[in-house]
């Protein structure tokens, strides 16, 4: 449990959930794509996952997949971290270099995107498999020239190194080079919105109630989680919930289309980034996963 999962216990701790009619119980996950798997199974009703996750169930299991409601997540959290005086000053350096990344994950299988947008042959660059546990360590010791990262993950594993992310660390954001893909946010299973679509829309509700709180008070969402886990460090959580919104929460779309909603025409775009990057047959239509349906009105999801 991180600062970035304030909001689902704030809604539940000062009773935004009963306020809607619903008694909602919330267990810790294993990972964005597990989320996805578990409320495919019928395990969950909802959860806080990966819209990629969705977009590759929906190509496979058009059914039963779980449509996002609530887009929290509005960039992606991959990044290319480098060191401030390494070798790299900019994406195209990367050229001949060695580059760390945990077999199978997510920044990885999208790199090539990234490569493309800027201009670099991948053949040039050696990706070496590294645990995920020392992607940092392995870029701090000079055994890679770049890691890829989850950024909001990473950020605070440098503070807990002792090092400073802001000023000893470059971060090359994907979303900020070209790869146009959007990530987490709260999804529910299609059976919950065929058969009680009121409580989706007050699911959500709900959460927008608390995220908006906690956007506007980081340190409300940082003791949130701090009493629902006693041994985090709440000042670190606050960090955490500060850099995401200020990394993958808020953009220039966000002021437009408000927190929780998307862009139609990037969200079909994103559609087929994914489908190149997993080698992916068939097709899916934004509307196959996701729905601004429930969505409270846009004053209600508006942040400066």
């Amino acid at each position: 449990i991180q600062g970035i999962h304030a909001w689902f216990y704030l809604a539940k701790e000062k009773g935004y959930f009963s306020d809607e009619g619903l008694d909602v119980q919330i267990d810790q996950g294993e990972g964005s794509a597990v989320t996805v798997t578990r409320i495919m199974s019928g395990a969950y009703d909802a959860g806080f996952g990966d819209m990629n996750a969705i977009i590759q169930n929906a190509l496979m299991k058009p059914d039963v997949s779980p449509v996002m409601v609530y887009q929290i997540y509005n960039q992606p959290p991959f990044s290319v971290l480098v060191k401030k005086d390494g070798p790299v000053t900019d994406l195209k350096k990367l050229a001949g270099l060695k580059i760390g990344s945990p077999a199978g994950s997510a920044a990885g299988r999208l790199f090539p995107a990234l490569t493309s947008n800027a201009g670099i042959d991948p053949n040039s660059v050696e990706v070496v498999n590294v645990a995920p546990n020392i992607q940092e360590q392995m870029l701090i010791r000079g055994n890679v020239d770049a890691s890829l990262v989850f950024n909001v993950t990473s950020y605070l594993n440098l503070i807990g190194l002792g090092l400073d992310p802001d000023k000893d660390f470059t971060w090359y954001n994907y979303g900020d080079h070209g790869v146009d893909i959007y990530s987490n946010g709260l999804m529910v299973s299609r059976k919950l919105i065929t058969e009680h679509p009121d409580a989706v829309r007050g699911l959500v509700k709900a959460v927008n109630r608390a995220m908006i709180e906690i956007m506007h008070d980081p340190a409300l969402g940082a003791a949130t989680v701090k009493a629902v886990e006693p041994l985090i460090n709440e000042q670190l959580e606050k960090r955490r919930i500060e850099f995401a919104i200020k990394n993958l929460i808020v953009s220039e779309e966000t002021g437009k289309v408000g927190v929780g909603d998307v862009d139609v025409s990037r969200l079909a775009r994103s559609i087929s980034s994914i489908k190149a990057a997993y080698e992916l047959k068939g097709d899916v239509t934004p509307d196959k996963v996701f729905t601004a349906e429930y969505l409270p009105p846009l004053a209600e999801r508006t942040v400066n």
